[in-house]
């Protein structure tokens, strides 16, 4: 098994995307969704992007947002990635030229080789706790024994993952690649650079 890649979202402050990126995070995700308490501007994204080295990926993350608003963002925002946190089909998450994730919030019973059937074109599912009216960053796990060892997509695992919890995460569900926010933070988009690095100490151990 590969060394599981390593997101680390909901980044609103540059020395935070910095230190994501000093300690070996693959990824940063910035969050468009102005309910969240991680959401940046448009402004705030730019100043994050033009600061980061090399060979980090920028992900977007949009919660059914219009057309409109994620094409005003690609124009002023070089995104690699984008992810679907809300009910976007995959017919609406193709759009944009980009690869995308969808998320998808685990309930007790999903068939989620079936759920992941609906998005045919995604790089990848990123699979997160369930919570009403919360479209992601609940800080909460899920049952991992319901995620399928034979699955014909990409898994990203989220949901309530943080350093004393991710080898246990890993070694239950093999994933191409972890995805973590209020597990490494001090306050809600505020990061803490001393859980950043053991976070990503503990998914290299694995």
């Amino acid at each position: 098994m590969p060394m599981a890649r390593i997101k680390i979202c909901g980044i609103t402050r540059v020395e935070d995307a910095l230190a994501a990126a000093q300690a070996g995070a693959d990824a940063i995700g910035l969050v468009f969704h102005a309910a969240s308490p991680r959401a940046v501007s448009i402004k705030q994204a730019g100043a994050i992007v033009q600061a980061l080295p090399p060979f980090v990926t920028v992900v977007g993350l949009f919660v059914d947002a219009p057309e409109a608003d994620i094409r005003a963002v690609l124009e002023r925002v070089p995104l690699d990635l984008l992810q679907f946190h809300g009910e976007e089909p995959d017919s609406f998450c193709q759009r944009f030229a980009r690869p995308y994730l969808k998320a998808v919030r685990v309930r007790p019973g999903d068939d989620l080789n079936a759920l992941a059937g609906n998005w045919p074109g995604a790089s990848g599912i990123l699979l997160d706790s369930y919570k009403p009216g919360v479209p992601g960053g609940t800080g909460e796990t899920f049952d991992w024994s319901m995620i399928p060892s034979q699955r014909p997509w990409t898994l990203v695992l989220a949901g309530g993952l943080q350093a004393d919890n991710v080898r246990q995460a890993i070694d239950m569900t093999a994933p191409w690649a972890v995805d973590v926010s209020g597990g490494v933070e001090a306050a809600k988009g505020i990061k803490d650079v001393d859980k950043i690095n053991a976070f990503i100490h503990e998914v290299k151990r694995v």
